[in-house]
């Protein structure tokens, strides 16, 4: 096959470049200097272009354009790259652009899935109006870093004091079980697909759980959120017609707030499932997520589709595959 694809040395980097191999393309990882040593373990990486910092990818625009490279995004463009990489980024790129702009902005996010008619916690306008437990969520994909917990207006401004110009939202604090929906939008036969279902594992929320209550009094720090890893769900089969339900939904009303595409590929509904099992959307991410790194030779979900090792990132490159030979490729590329 004459294209390669690529991305950064990060994220979920591993299954994507194995999924592209395993169906047939060339693979390239651009690597920090530090990591590419790392990432030269791995066979299914056919070259690797080590970089100072990530940003350098622009400064190859020219050259990864020879190559017929096509781009796969993931967490850590936005992160390392900067919100405005969709503008400087000069190469073909799998997944409309612009909904970047609705994944990034929490607020769009909170219209867009209400459109969609998912239930979502309560946003509190102004830290006057705080009274009940929050969570303050920041702009940007930044994996639950400096997420932070508020009773009060007095405590929110004494917490948000370090976070001096950052965007946030307050959100209301939802109780229930974190339930985080895998999902892949076909551009090319126009379904939707469950490809696997996790939950995160946060640092230190998840720690503080493990301290027995006789000692929870003498303990005086903040719950944080930080995601450092991912575990495997499956949940129960009475709620997967409203999984894909929502899936579809949240398409539908991307073709009609988003030009010109809409969403399409890798996408993840962040949900919180509540003592009677509704499903409260908390966030959107509009590519694949981390947590799909758990499914490299698929998930449970992905067998009853496919019958075959099937990971996101191969999902993609199959997509790509399918629409290099029915010459559409156009179509899943901005």
């Amino acid at each position: 096959m004459n294209y390669t694809i690529a991305t950064l040395a990060s994220h979920s980097c591993l299954q994507i470049l194995k999924g592209a191999k395993d169906e047939g393309f060339a693979t390239l990882a651009i690597a920090s200097k530090d990591r590419a040593l790392f990432y030269r373990r791995f066979n299914f990486i056919d070259k690797i272009i080590p970089v100072a910092e990530y940003k350098d990818i622009y400064k190859l625009n020219t050259e990864l354009k020879k190559q017929k490279v096509i781009i796969i995004p993931h967490g850590s463009f936005v992160a390392y790259l900067g919100e405005d990489y969709d503008k400087k980024l000069k190469l073909p790129h799998y997944g409309n652009k612009k909904v970047l702009e609705w994944e990034g902005d929490r607020l769009k996010q909170t219209e867009w899935l209400n459109k969609a008619g998912l239930l979502t916690p309560k946003l509190i306008s102004h830290p006057s109006l705080i009274n009940q437990l929050v969570i303050v969520k920041f702009f940007g994909a930044k994996g639950g870093s400096g997420y932070f917990l508020a009773q009060s207006e007095k405590e929110f401004i004494i917490k948000i004091e370090k976070f001096k110009g950052e965007k946030y939202i307050i959100q209301e604090y939802m109780v229930g079980t974190p339930v985080y929906l895998q999902y892949f939008y076909s551009r090319i036969n126009k379904q939707i697909e469950l490809m696997g279902i996790d939950r995160r594992y946060e640092t230190n929320i998840d720690g503080l759980s493990r301290i027995p209550g006789k000692f929870e009094k003498n303990i005086d720090f903040d719950p944080t959120f930080t995601v450092i890893g991912n575990f495997p769900l499956v949940i129960r089969e009475s709620l997967l017609p409203e999984v894909y339900n929502m899936g579809e939904r949240v398409v539908a009303v991307s073709n009609k707030i988003i030009p010109s595409k809409g969403l399409y590929g890798p996408f993840c509904l962040e949900t919180i499932v509540t003592k009677n099992q509704k499903f409260y959307c908390i966030e959107i991410s509009c590519r694949i997520v981390a947590g799909t790194n758990l499914f490299i030779t698929g998930s449970p979900y992905t067998d009853l589709t496919y019958g075959e090792p099937m990971s996101t990132g191969r999902r993609i490159a199959r997509e790509i595959k399918e629409a290099i030979r029915l010459n559409r490729l156009q179509e899943i590329l901005d």
